[in-house]
């Protein structure tokens, strides 16, 4: 038997590193993940254990070369965002991989704003909510004003997915994905690096872009080997509904984030928006995605518990709760707080709703969960209009954790009746991405048309209506 032509595909999430590989219809044919412990850096704050980051991709690569039943043809990187590896003239790592959610100096960061035109003018032009770290430009530059010595030191500042890729090419490349998501390091006004990155000397440190769909070759047993510069793992997901569906859509990617993304909005962001927890993400050609962002997931996860509690049932109670239209029209019915001023509207997105609302007034688990969702989806249509923006949308796609709960997604469904809202369904979506983007390099046959699973939820009229 002749082996079977693959995509190799490395996923680094913060907790899960999977390896996988595709065939030629994109079915995942073999995997492989591993969980490893964090490290500290110098600070005592957790992050990625980069050394062993490395050792174990280095390790995998060289376990699938020696498998008989396939043949790689190709080999791409998702990763997740905001973390810098920085390198010296060899290549080799000069710091720890320092956690994105590190504490940011309130002394540096004034220092930073006060210099290059003050938050609000500098937010708007480089589509980045003011996040500290997660800011990862602002790495770069704490680095060079808090250890000057290894910053001198640094050739290039590699964002993780191209990282990786430089493990196997030994070529250093930036990629827009990952340099265009809030990173104050891209003006969006004029489509290239904000000036400071020149003034600070930081762009010098940052390798040329290369194009997320074009691959590098890479020789191996007499066989090249087409490999990607790697994406940023929130664009790489979007690259199959951007494949399969031409007219407007948007994506509802749920998870600790609800993260509604809108690749068809091309108004620029406002301030009024960024505060608002608005941003852009860069697709893998080069578009700004508007996206906007809710905590919804953790907020779930937080009151799901409270409520298990109350009632002395198992945190996951949530998983066999049916929707109940009855039990939301009673809800409805009931005192709730006023969304209709557009001041307090915009102010329920900063703090949840159901905390502050008192268990004992629900006769049962049940109930109290319905609650709960309504809440979240009061917050969820609040987010979501930020970037709809009345855009000649005509379908919303749910991926992520609450695609599977049918109370959301009937009250998503009534939100926006003017839309088609799908549960959307895929086996790992960012992979999925990144093995797509460099189809034509390493995959003769036609894209399959069956990637993406969808089921239809028909509005009712029975549950929350447009505020």
């Amino acid at each position: 038997m002749n082996p079977i032509p693959v995509c190799a595909i490395f996923d680094i999430g913060k907790t899960n590193k999977k390896l996988f590989l595709f065939d030629e219809q994109y079915q995942i044919v073999w995997e492989k993940s591993m969980q490893f412990p964090e490290t500290i850096d110098e600070d005592g704050d957790a992050c990625e254990d980069v050394n062993l980051l490395q050792s174990w991709v280095l390790e995998s690569w060289n376990e699938v070369l020696g498998l008989d039943d396939f043949v790689v043809n190709a080999l791409n990187f998702s990763t997740y965002g905001a973390s810098f590896v920085y390198v010296n003239e060899e290549g080799n790592i000069l710091t720890p991989l320092y956690n994105y959610l590190k504490a940011y100096s309130a002394e540096l960061q004034k220092q930073f704003y006060d210099t290059y035109g003050g938050e609000e003018e500098f937010a708007v032009r480089t589509a980045s909510p003011v996040l500290g770290s997660l800011n990862s430009g602002m790495q770069i530059y704490r680095l060079k004003y808090e250890k000057p010595e290894i910053f001198e030191q640094v050739k290039y500042c590699l964002h993780l997915p191209q990282f990786l890729h430089s493990l196997f090419t030994k070529k250093y490349y930036s990629d827009i994905t990952s340099i265009g998501c809030h990173t104050n390091l891209w003006d969006f006004r004029v489509q290239k690096y904000h000036e400071w990155t020149s003034r600070e000397k930081i762009e010098t440190k940052l390798p040329t872009l290369f194009y997320s769909d074009e691959v590098v070759k890479l020789e191996n047993k007499d066989k090249a080997v087409s490999v990607g510069v790697g994406l940023h793992d929130s664009s790489s997901a979007l690259i199959p509904y951007l494949i399969n569906f031409q007219e407007p859509f948007i994506l509802l990617s749920t998870g600790t984030w609800s993260i509604t993304l809108n690749p068809f909005n091309d108004i620029p962001l406002t301030f009024e928006e960024l505060q608002y927890d608005c941003l852009c993400y860069m697709h893998y050609q080069g578009k700004p995605v508007k996206a906007s962002r809710l905590f919804s997931g953790y907020e779930h996860e937080i009151q799901t518990k409270r409520i298990a509690q109350h009632f002395g049932v198992e945190n996951d109670f949530f998983k066999t709760v049916a929707y109940d239209a009855q039990i939301i029209n009673r809800l409805k019915n009931a005192q709730s707080p006023s969304v209709s001023e557009e001041d307090n509207k915009y102010e329920l997105l900063k703090s949840s709703l159901f905390e502050h609302r008192d268990l004992a007034d629900y006769s049962s688990v049940e109930e109290a969960y319905h609650q709960l969702m309504l809440d979240i989806m009061t917050q969820q249509l609040i987010s979501t209009e930020l970037v709809l923006h009345n855009y000649p949308v005509k379908r919303v796609f749910v991926d992520g954790g609450f695609s599977k709960n049918p109370i959301f997604m009937n009250l998503l469904a009534a939100a926006f009746p003017e839309l088609e809202v799908f549960a959307a369904s895929m086996a790992q979506a960012s992979s999925l991405g990144a093995a797509l983007a460099i189809h034509k390099h390493w995959n003769s046959k036609a894209l399959p048309g069956d990637l993406i699973d969808l089921k239809f939820y028909a509005c009712q009229p029975t549950l929350l209506p447009k505020s």
